[in-house]
């Protein structure tokens, strides 16, 4: 028997695609082993940056005085290139190793991108718009849509592809800010504009924050049609149901709590620069920068090397509750503020 298996063994690496297949699987080996170290890399999240600094170096670079709006398109437009260009581009939408691995940087990417969207969608609709009545301005009409395509599409087209024409349009309008003698780009620095947009943001970090407290699950009481006693809805429901993330997806929760307060906390620095006289008119500024601080505790460094899902109170940490807290004491700050921005 031996004997045998000598003699294929010899037959083996005597025929060609013997040794076609060996040289495959040895390729296939030192890929997938390179792959390991390189994922890690790209698993790191970008460092923070300063909008207001950049934006005033970017503007230098252009020759040209950085006007009402341009700090913070120029941060939207900084944060959706930075997911495009952080090592290892953008990885939502990889189909090959080690990228198809890497879930947690691809949902802390999806978390950054719907604030992006939101942003822009407040920009086409609401910062550069004089009045309900008023047009649209062209270049924020294609960066919007292109924006909110599919983020997992790999080819034809690619959501980098569809990303970099929005950043292209995007552009487009940062320059025409910044031009004297273009009336029609306009960025209105008005409080019932941020107060829209911050509709926005609190009902995201709403969502998020029941998101990451649903990791140790808890039994909801149904307040749905609360405050209301003739309203109706589609479907009937239970008056109680017990909600809880499966323990697989925790850790993508988590991460898209990351990405999301990341790109927040830099339009929010954006935002403060350009909207500073309606800030002091309403005495509103100090309440910017206190959501801004808990966004930025929600940064972090994570010590651990994954996230522990202990209880409540339990012996080992929930880095899921943590991260609620940070995000709840973030939306209470916005509700606040929106109340100083309602007042005349």
């Amino acid at each position: 028997m031996g004997r045998l298996i000598d003699w294929c063994v010899d037959l083996w690496d005597a025929t060609p695609g013997g040794k076609l297949v060996r040289m495959t699987l040895a390729a296939l080996g030192a890929y997938l082993v390179l792959s390991i170290p390189v994922g890690m890399y790209w698993s790191m999240a970008p460092a923070q940056f300063d909008p207001v600094a950049g934006a005033q170096e970017d503007a230098e670079a252009r020759g040209v005085k950085p006007a009402t709006g341009y700090t913070t398109v120029y941060t939207l437009h900084r944060v959706m290139d930075t997911l495009l260009q952080k090592p290892g581009g953008y990885i939502g939408n990889d189909r090959m190793p080690p990228g198809v691995w890497l879930d947690n940087i691809g949902n802390w990417e999806f978390g950054a991108l719907v604030q992006v969207r939101d942003l822009s969608r407040a920009l086409r609709k609401d910062f550069s718009r004089s009045q309900s009545q008023s047009v649209e301005y062209p270049a924020l009409t294609v960066a919007e849509p292109q924006f909110n395509f599919d983020s997992s599409s790999w080819l034809l087209p690619s959501s980098e592809s569809q990303y970099k024409e929005g950043l292209e349009a995007l552009q487009s309008y940062l320059i025409a800010l910044a031009d004297g003698g273009q009336s029609d780009a306009q960025f209105y620095a008005r409080a019932d504009n941020l107060n829209n947009w911050l509709a926005d943001v609190q009902t995201r970090l709403g969502s998020l924050s029941q998101r990451l407290s649903a990791s140790v699950g808890q039994k909801r009481l149904n307040t749905d049609l609360a405050g209301e006693a003739d309203a109706t809805q589609s479907t009937a429901t239970a008056s109680e149901q017990e909600v809880k993330t499966p323990w697989l997806e925790i850790d993508d929760v988590f991460y898209e709590a990351r990405g999301s307060t990341w790109a927040l906390l830099h339009i929010l620095r954006g935002i403060e620069a350009d909207f500073g006289p309606t800030l002091d008119k309403k005495n509103a500024r100090v309440s910017l920068r206190q959501i801004i601080r808990e966004l930025e505790a929600a940064q972090d460094t994570v010590w651990s090397p994954m996230i522990l899902n202990g209880g409540g109170f339990g012996l080992f940490a929930n880095h899921s509750l943590v991260m609620a807290n940070y995000i709840s004491r973030a939306n209470a700050a916005i509700i606040d503020l929106r109340e100083l921005l309602n007042r005349g």
